[in-house]
């Protein structure tokens, strides 16, 4: 009798936690785990039922706003394997990614599973990445992922490295730092470096925080460790003076503003008071620039927050970013590569009710 593949419910919990027990010695997911995922809105966790039994699951996590899931456990009962139906999990994935107009299903499995591999491969997956270390055990991790809608005719850029903000802060500094070990042989992020470019191209207030960084500081800060930097913004004026009432703030932040102004006059660092549209950023990315893109990150996590993200990539539907930020239930590699179609990155890229539009584009002289 073949397998019933159905949506999982708050009755299969005993189910999921003594499955989950009998397939795996190490970095089992806990019955408070199952608890959350069978209530969360933003995954889908399928069973499989064989002979009234729960003979397997497969739980897939949606990236928010983003084209991105990821295939984050699957398990099949000893008893019930070679039947399939790690394959019929696996396509069940696929289905509700792509119900959900995800565009990639990404995975991580064991580098000693070669079972596991060879049928990830056999499906259509592709290895993009490792990471050394990721399990219990210390066994290293594979990465992998699938295109569900169709296979881009330009490839991903993967030269750029990921750098993770070391502080809640410093999104700025940590792209600009990937920015430097993409273009700079030798440089390696440290903690120090971080919190220094923070310092040089911080703007003190903003919101109900620190300060970000203002583009010109951050082009600033390139330029003093090497790197060719030019700067887009749409405005002219202060920036970012409206995300605080105290007047006292405000003045901080004026000043701050003027002098990184006179800074890049010093130093004929270039300004262009326009948008960086998508035509300038593929160009930029196809003349191997690194480019540091202002985002609002209402449509990753529902806060109107100020963000820099570095694009490490683009094709013809999707830009690809380094989001140095790893949000709740992420794991750092959830954010690297992560594709963004055109449509949503464009409205990503407005920041406050000023609806500011701002890069800075890096190279090397």
């Amino acid at each position: 009798m073949p397998a019933l593949l159905r949506v999982a419910h708050a009755a299969d919990l005993n189910a999921l936690v003594a499955l989950e027990n009998r397939c795996f010695r190490f970095d089992r997911l806990s019955r408070r785990s199952f608890r959350h995922w069978l209530r969360a809105h933003h995954c889908g966790l399928l069973v499989a039922e064989c002979d009234d039994n729960l003979a397997g699951y497969v739980l897939v996590l949606l990236q928010q706003g983003t084209r991105l899931a990821r295939l984050y456990s699957i398990a099949v009962d000893p008893a019930y394997r070679g039947q399939q139906l790690g394959e019929a999990l696996i396509k069940a994935g696929e289905d509700y990614a792509h119900q959900q107009r995800r565009l990639y299903l990404r995975l991580e499995v064991r580098r000693d599973n070669q079972r596991a591999i060879a049928l990830y491969q056999r499906l259509g997956y592709r290895y993009f990445a490792d990471s050394p270390d990721y399990y219990e055990d210390h066994e290293d991790a594979l990465r992998f992922q699938k295109r569900l809608y169709y296979q881009p005719r330009n490839a991903e850029q993967l030269h750029l490295p990921w750098v993770q903000q070391q502080t809640p802060f410093t999104c700025g500094p940590a792209c600009l730092q990937m920015a430097l070990a993409a273009l700079q042989e030798g440089y390696h992020p440290n903690r120090t470096e971080e919190l220094l470019l923070w310092r040089e191209a911080t703007t003190i207030f903003m919101t109900a925080g620190h300060g970000g960084c203002h583009p010109i500081g951050l082009a600033l800060a390139a330029h003093a460790r090497g790197l060719k930097a030019s700067v887009w913004c749409n405005q002219r004026g202060p920036l970012f003076v409206d995300s605080v009432r105290d007047p006292a703030k405000k003045a901080v932040i004026e000043t701050l503003h003027a002098y990184f102004q006179r800074q890049a006059e010093e130093k004929t660092l270039p300004i262009h008071y326009d948008d960086f549209g998508s035509h300038q950023l593929d160009d930029a990315i196809s003349a191997g620039c690194i480019v540091l893109v202002l985002i609002s990150t209402w449509r990753l996590d529902n806060r109107k927050a100020p963000h820099w993200v570095a694009v490490s990539g683009s094709d013809d539907e999707c830009f690809y970013i380094h989001d140095p930020d790893p949000g709740e239930d992420q794991v750092p590699l959830d954010c690297q590569h992560v594709p963004i179609t055109r449509e949503k990155f464009e409205q990503m890229r407005k920041y406050g009710q000023a609806k500011l539009r701002t890069a800075v584009v890096l190279g090397t002289h």
